[in-house]
């Protein structure tokens, strides 16, 4: 059937485009996911009437964040070519994609944390340090579990911006699915391939939408 569709695709080869992608996604999710949480953490807690409130703390850190967002995804992959080769050894292949795949998305989902936490109500939070609740119980008890559904909602946007991240860094050698149409489909004239990976590419989208979206409806408590 595949082969009858699509002649000019080999499937082994595309079945490893989709495991490099899925492979990077998921390892820069996760490793987005607990930076985002840390970062957003901060410039929640060092924001004008929070527990830490620190103006020049909130301020670097809100401007680093804000650099590095701004910083155009293609031109990062540049940008970080010297600390990728020092740290992973090589500028080829998945992983030379992690660092700036998770540089890219981390400060992006570290706003959206952010934003997440300012919508827990401050009552909650004020009740919990009246009671004696330090920091890791306001974060673990109050603030985490009251924004989850926002925070699970912002990590299923971010997860789809990194599989669009991964298709731009296989551009320049990173591998995936954005390596393979490049390579076997723009370069050699091959359309089949590039519907093929963006095809797979959609679903991979499509998946994680579907289960981002179960999971906060899940978990919503409104």
């Amino acid at each position: 059937m595949f082969e009858t569709l699509l002649p000019r695709v080999d499937p082994a080869r595309l079945w490893q485009a989709t495991l490099d992608t899925l492979y990077m996604t998921a390892f820069a999710g996760v490793a987005t996911m607990l930076l985002g949480l840390i970062l957003g953490a901060l410039l929640f807690l060092t924001s004008p009437g929070q527990l830490w409130a620190n103006r020049v703390i909130y301020g670097v850190i809100s401007v680093v964040v804000n650099i590095a967002r701004a910083i155009p995804f293609i031109i990062l992959l540049v940008l970080l070519i010297p600390f990728t080769k020092t740290v992973v050894g090589t500028i080829l292949g998945t992983n030379a994609a992690l660092p700036a795949l998770i540089f890219g998305t981390a400060p992006f989902y570290a706003r959206l944390v952010e934003i997440a936490f300012r919508e827990v109500d401050r009552g909650v939070i004020e009740a919990t340090r009246a009671m004696g609740g330090g920091l890791p119980t306001i974060l673990l008890r109050v603030l985490i579990p009251e924004s989850a559904p926002a925070l699970i909602s912002g990590l299923t946007v971010t997860l789809i911006a990194l599989v669009s991240y991964t298709a731009m860094a296989g551009v320049i050698g990173a591998g995936g699915l954005g390596h393979y149409a490049y390579l076997e489909g723009f370069q050699r004239n091959n359309q089949q391939v590039t519907f093929a990976a963006t095809g797979v590419i959609l679903i991979i989208v499509f998946a994680i939408q579907l289960a981002g979206d179960r999971t906060t409806r899940r978990i919503d408590k409104r």
